[in-house]
């Protein structure tokens, strides 16, 4: 970034905060506290979509502002930043390196990419379906760092490796960002995102979350976006029909790995034990009540350190995991859990959901065209996780103020949370790294969006009304 550009966007965020603090409507927000609030959001996402400094600084904003007017109690602000989520994504963090410093993760890619031909409609729904999957039990951006750079390669001895300038490389990578994001829908484990809408559930319902609730209730949602996603992929898809060397290489470069080692193996029974105990948690919680999923995953973190390679030495060893794990990704979700305790500290939340109340939105259908359209609009923007901690506590505020049974609407909201296509920001932002042009993603993503929008709302209307599991947590 130019840095003419970095100090203007460096200025406009506090100006932003202290505009949008003396110009929001007093008959909404009546307290300052709560225009603060709201400030602060604008303020924190215009430094997350601009990036005049790190996600992590700017996820350290909401403990600043808070410092100086008090919007909300410190306490609970500053909890946020060492919640169990936080510890079930540090736990899962540090499987995930075990996985690359062994080379499990690129084993288990090359082991799927070995099944493909060279055709590019069926090269594109296997990078799509394989992202989509692999996101479903791995954090979003794990899986984008694992398989673009995989991609990538091959598109490279395919001879599309300019992706600047090629429409099939850069379509590529897209649908990896694409699948991450939807993949992350279809479990808890999915990504910080859903952890976030887990705790909102739980605080509603006062019972624990049993993870595979999650899963059954959004089956026929990632049936009909999968459907959705991958029909408009070959409507978009260049009319090159095939890519030669895709599977060669894909051959080539197995035939270099060796057998699957004992370390390998090792890990992977590591992450899988972690994952089944998540989701049969409902089995062994009476004789374990403390051992939620997140400190499952952290005993599992632990044994991973205990791993030794046949010469003696460690798999894993701290000063190679530190600077492997995300610690930006554990800030930023924090951060984004924070503001949103601002939010709802200073009751700003309350008020919009009066706002709405009383602007006549009581139809179902066009509630939760409004839920799917700002969550989906606002995680384009923003990343997926401070989305999610801003939207639940407006949702569970409109289902209050207008009596309705939050779950289906927190439900319907995660959709929009999870599902970004056409702004680089968040994972988007590692295949723009990689040459594809952003006017492209923009356009084609869009026009996806609209279509997402529109399908989500009369399915997510038709769950609400004839699906009673749906209204249940």
């Amino acid at each position: 970034m130019k840095k003419l550009t970095r100090l203007i966007n460096l200025i406009l965020g506090p100006a932003l905060f202290a505009a949008v603090s003396l110009l929001l409507p007093k008959q909404i927000f009546t307290t300052p506290e709560a225009r603060i609030a709201v400030a602060s959001i604008t303020w924190i996402g215009y430094w997350w979509i601009t990036l005049p400094v790190d996600f992590a600084v700017t996820a350290l904003l909401p403990l600043a502002i808070n410092a100086f007017f008090l919007v909300a109690d410190m306490g609970s602000v500053l909890s946020q930043y060492a919640s169990e989520t936080i510890v079930l994504l540090f736990g899962a963090s540090v499987l995930s390196v075990s996985w690359e410093e062994t080379g499990l993760d690129k084993r288990i890619a090359l082991t799927f990419l070995n099944l493909v031909g060279n055709r590019l409609p069926a090269q594109l729904v296997f990078w799509f379906l394989l992202s989509t999957f692999m996101s479903s039990i791995l954090p979003n951006a794990v899986v984008v760092a694992i398989l673009i750079p995989i991609a990538v390669s091959m598109l490279r001895y395919a001879g599309e490796g300019d992706i600047p300038n090629s429409s099939v490389g850069s379509l590529v990578l897209i649908i990896i960002a694409w699948g991450a994001g939807l993949g992350g829908l279809a479990t808890p484990l999915g990504g910080a995102m859903n952890l976030v809408v887990v705790s909102y559930l739980e605080q509603v319902t006062g019972a624990e979350y049993i993870y595979i609730n999650w899963v059954i209730r959004f089956l026929p949602i990632m049936a009909v976006l999968i459907l959705t996603n991958l029909i408009y992929i070959l409507l978009i898809m260049p009319k090159q029909r095939t890519l030669s060397g895709s599977g060669e290489f894909a051959a080539q470069m197995k035939a270099g790995m060796l057998k699957m080692n004992r370390d390998e193996i090792i890990c992977l029974a590591l992450f899988c034990i972690a994952t089944v105990a998540a989701f049969t948690r409902q089995l062994y919680a009476p004789h374990l009540p403390g051992l939620k999923p997140a400190y499952v995953y952290i005993v599992c973190a632990i044994l991973s350190f205990l791993i030794k390679k046949s010469d003696g030495t460690q798999v894993m060893r701290w000063s190679r995991v530190q600077g492997k794990i995300s610690w930006e990704l554990l800030l930023l979700f924090a951060g984004g859990l924070a503001v949103g305790k601002m939010l709802t500290g200073s009751g700003a939340d309350s008020m919009l959901a009066a706002a709405i109340q009383n602007s006549g939105i009581n139809n179902t259908f066009l509630l939760v065209f409004v839920i799917v359209a700002f969550t989906l609009v606002l995680s384009d923007v923003t990343s997926n996780t401070a989305t999610a901690a801003i939207s639940m506590p407006i949702v569970l505020s409109m289902t209050k103020a207008l009596n309705l049974n939050p779950i289906p609407y927190i439900y319907v909201a995660t959709i929009g949370v999870n599902l970004s296509y056409s702004l680089p920001t968040s994972i988007r932002a590692v295949p723009i790294g990689y040459g594809v042009p952003p006017k492209l993603m923009l356009k084609r993503g869009a026009i996806l969006s609209v279509f997402v929008i529109i399908l989500m709302t009369a399915l997510g209307y038709l769950l609400i009304e004839y699906w009673p599991a749906f209204s249940t947590a």
